[in-house]
């Protein structure tokens, strides 16, 4: 059982980290809540991915795009004078699992602090395609980015607006600010500011398989597909699915770069959701695994 305690103990051991705050779902409320600053919507970095990623799944229910279209014909306006058949192969799927076949990641942090162009899809597009898609994984903001850029080319909508009703309203969250691109696309991969409660409704959402208070919110056909998505990361420690890292005890999490965690559990029935500053980017699961886990 979890005790104000043992909470209190997991607090006082992830506060080195920059731990801004520290939330507990269990059994579809709230069960604990740390708050070390006092909670603001903030950047919520990579944790962007798996928002984009639920967008994409209420694109498919509608219509609006298919796994398998080939990103050439979604975006034929911007592909480089000499089109490989690696690109020409590339499709959706293999934006939303990490698979694309490059060989460097593209559009990160530091990367795009410094990079003189300004039409990022070009950019990622005339990069080198090394490997087959959807054969070796490689952690990118290229893919999420793409997919959140041909998500809003389908809609006719920026990506907070086309989820303020499907996800946002529903779930009691306002319009979010959201990173842009420097022509105006959303940057999918990153850069959302939410809060951290805000964060751990939407983990519950994906906890009770899209039903959020007894309506079927998010199509229950794309939790299924992430769910069952595995795509085997190199340091064999982790898998990858739909934009969710898969882990320990068969957990689903969002992951932002400076300890941002969303990390669902079924087998507890739990959502535990970290806010941190940790420049360090160290691995806080490890101190859910040993000190909150065996007491859900």
């Amino acid at each position: 059982m979890l005790t104000q305690e043992r909470f209190d103990f997991f607090c006082r051991s992830i506060a080195p980290f920059g731990v801004e705050h520290a939330i507990v779902r269990k059994d579809g409320r709230e069960l604990m809540h740390r708050d070390f600053v006092p909670e603001t919507r903030q950047n919520q970095f990579s944790i962007s991915k798996s928002i984009t990623g639920t967008a994409v799944g209420f694109a498919l229910e509608e219509g609006l795009i298919h796994l398998d279209d080939r990103i050439v014909d979604l975006l034929a306006d911007e592909l480089p004078a000499a089109v490989s058949p690696r690109l020409e192969r590339l499709t959706i799927r293999h934006l939303l699992t990490m698979t694309i076949g490059q060989k460097k990641p593209y559009l990160m942090g530091n990367q795009r602090r410094t990079m003189q162009e300004k039409d990022y899809i070009r950019f990622v597009l005339s990069r080198p395609f090394e490997e087959e898609p959807g054969t070796v994984f490689l952690y990118s903001n290229a893919g999420p980015y793409l997919a959140g850029v041909i998500l809003e080319r389908a809609s006719g909508e920026r990506l907070p607006q086309y989820l303020l009703p499907r996800l946002f309203e529903p779930l009691d969250i306002s319009l979010p600010e959201w990173e842009t691109d420097p022509l105006g696309n959303t940057f999918g991969a990153g850069g959302i500011e939410l809060s951290s409660t805000e964060v751990s409704r939407f983990g519950e959402l994906y906890l009770q398989d899209g039903v959020w208070n007894g309506r079927q919110i998010l199509p229950k056909s794309w939790v299924r597909l992430v769910d069952r998505t595995v795509i085997p990361v190199p340091d064999g420690i982790r898998d990858y699915g739909m934009l969710f890292w898969r882990g320990r005890y068969d957990s689903l999490s969002a992951v932002g770069r400076f300890g941002q965690y969303c990390t669902i559990l079924k087998e507890k029935n739990a959502v535990i959701v970290l806010n941190s500053n940790d420049p360090g980017e160290n691995n806080l699961l490890e101190y859910v695994w040993t000190y909150l886990y065996p007491y859900l």
